[in-house]
């Protein structure tokens, strides 16, 4: 996954807003995710993409599979839709106490090309796994989440309890001090932002953020962690896109 921040701790590096991405941000935000074209007309209008712009973009999104149209309704693929539920998990991670337990996933599977190692590896990671060595994925068990069921024909999932310090193994695990200060740096950078745009672009960013978070139990956690208030901040901020989309398309 693309860094959402520049190498140096700290600093933020933000993409680009285009058409494509004012859409999608509004869209993978909205619930339900669909808008029909008159209001997405109004929503984009504070981000600077006028009507036109905003036709031709949708015209391509619907072709490239990012969207659906009906009866004048846009709404995500279901491609996207699976982007918005990590999303929204990222946002609002369901958690449980932490019992000490670890899950642990070990690859079993043999023979796979670099292109399938890749993909698994990125979906472990999405998971919110760490690499402990090769082939050993694990994190604590405070997720209520399944683990997807096709993991069990290439790879043996198990419950451990590590010896030693688990907030040292956390920290080996995940670079947690670069995330805090990335999310700091987000959080400076938000709070700057006073026009539209860089708002939403801002905001964009600690979205992708969010995905990156291992979501750890406080006992494993620094001190003063940032998450919470990342998230406190994009709940804020949906607030305000309340008054560029339809409230009833907004989580409250």
């Amino acid at each position: 996954m693309r860094r959402n921040v520049s190498e140096q701790p700290g600093e933020v590096d933000l993409r680009p807003l285009s058409a494509r991405s004012v859409v999608l941000s509004l869209l993978l935000g909205a619930h339900p995710p669909q808008l029909p074209v008159k209001d997405l007309v109004r929503a984009v209008e504070p981000f600077g993409v006028g009507g036109s712009t905003l036709r031709a973009a949708l015209s391509r999104m619907v072709s490239a599979g990012d969207l659906r149209r009906a009866e004048g309704v846009y709404g995500l693929s279901d491609r996207l839709l699976a982007r918005q539920r990590r999303q929204d998990d990222s946002v609002h991670p369901r958690t449980r106490a932490w019992s000490g337990d670890w899950e642990m996933v070990v690859i079993t599977a043999t023979g796979r090309g670099p292109a399938e190692r890749a993909e698994l590896r990125a979906r472990l990671t999405a998971l919110r796994l760490a690499e402990l060595r090769e082939g050993v994925w694990l994190r604590p068990a405070n997720l209520l989440r399944p683990l997807p069921e096709d993991l069990d024909g290439i790879a043996q999932r198990c419950t451990a309890r590590p010896a030693g310090s688990g907030p040292e193994l956390a920290a080996g695990l995940w670079p947690l001090d670069r995330w805090a200060a990335d999310s700091r740096a987000l959080l400076a950078h938000v709070a700057r932002a006073d026009r539209p745009a860089d708002r939403l672009t801002g905001f964009a960013a600690v979205v992708r953020h969010l995905l990156t978070d291992p979501v750890l139990p406080p006992e494993l956690l620094p001190h003063d962690w940032p998450g919470a208030a990342l998230r406190s901040a994009y709940a804020a901020y949906q607030g305000e896109l309340a008054d560029t989309v339809p409230q009833d398309h907004l989580r409250a």
